[in-house]
């Protein structure tokens, strides 16, 4: 009878997974199609350590929409952290943080129009180079 209930609970668990279960939206790290980076060189951008690929200047911009997840997810921080980051850059170095665009079509644009553009989006991009999926 408990190998029965065991095996039930099991069944149950597996069901209620499968029809609750976590969704694995594919989120983009960008460059224009002239920038290459490596992963850590998009860190370092968006952190305001890296300022130049080559003789061209990087250009990280946020999306107010997907911000919060690339920031748990790419960066390991919060906005709160973030923006403590920024406020130190700004005063001891002189740097304005990365603008923020509305949404995924406006960071994708900007991203193809700007040499030196880096970002991210949370829908399949082209046109871009695609840097990282996470």
């Amino acid at each position: 009878m408990i190998r029965m209930n065991v095996r039930v609970a099991r069944w149950l668990a597996g069901a209620l997974l499968a029809a609750t279960g976590p969704t694995f939206a594919q989120h983009y790290v960008i460059t224009n199609v002239a920038t290459t980076l490596s992963s850590a060189e998009v860190r370092e951008a968006f952190l305001g350590e890296k300022q130049f690929a080559g003789g061209t200047k990087l250009v990280p911009v946020d999306s107010l929409t997907g911000q919060e997840e690339f920031l748990a997810k790419f960066l390991a921080m919060d906005r709160t952290k973030y923006a403590a980051v920024w406020t130190k850059k700004a005063f001891r170095e002189g740097l304005v943080q990365p603008p923020q665009k509305s949404g995924d079509n406006e960071v994708l644009e900007f991203v193809r129009r700007t040499p030196g553009a880096v970002g991210y989006v949370g829908t399949a991009p082209s046109g871009v180079n695609v840097v990282q999926k996470y």
